[in-house]
């Protein structure tokens, strides 16, 4: 089987320093603004990204620990098959976020609601497009079975308030 490697673009700069003090999703995420940096040698790669809202960012999962086909999931105790959820302890740990773009500076992403461990390598930075990535009917699987009133306070797991004196990033 092929393998592939793949070299950062980048670094994630959030408040968040424990995992387990981290929000699960970035819905749960809203009051956590930080930044991206981008390497200068890809900065050219950033042209036109201000006109959009929200981006997606594919990182990499550098503290997440052994893989593991079967996991509980945050949002519920009953084990489920990793494909099935978005654990971080995945065969390849990669992780992604959409996340809004409040501003670009030079290499620099001002974003919000971020759900990521500050010091994250980051693979790659996508457009979101209403026009291709807006769906409207969706099965959910087992996350249906979730009450979103449960899901918030599960999704913000541990996470101390955000404090507005903090810096960005």
């Amino acid at each position: 089987m092929q393998r592939f490697s793949f070299q950062p673009i980048g670094v994630i700069h959030s408040r968040h320093h424990v995992a387990a003090q981290t929000p699960i999703q970035p819905v749960y995420a809203a009051d956590f603004p930080g930044t991206v940096e981008v390497f200068p040698a890809f900065a050219a790669g950033l042209r036109d990204l201000d006109g959009y809202s929200h981006i997606y960012l594919l990182y990499v999962l550098d503290r997440a620990g052994e893989p593991r086909l079967a996991v509980k999931p945050f949002l519920q105790d009953v084990e489920r098959g990793v494909f099935a959820t978005r654990a971080p302890c995945r065969p390849n740990p990669i992780g992604m976020s959409i996340v809004p773009l409040l501003r670009v500076e030079g290499n620099i992403l001002h974003v919000g609601a971020l759900d990521i461990l500050d010091g994250t390598p980051l693979l790659d930075i996508k457009p979101y497009s209403r026009r291709f990535d807006c769906l409207t009917e969706t099965r959910n699987g087992w996350q249906d079975e979730v009450d979103e009133a449960q899901a918030r306070i599960r999704g913000r797991r541990d996470c101390p308030p955000a404090s507005p004196a903090m810096p960005e990033g």
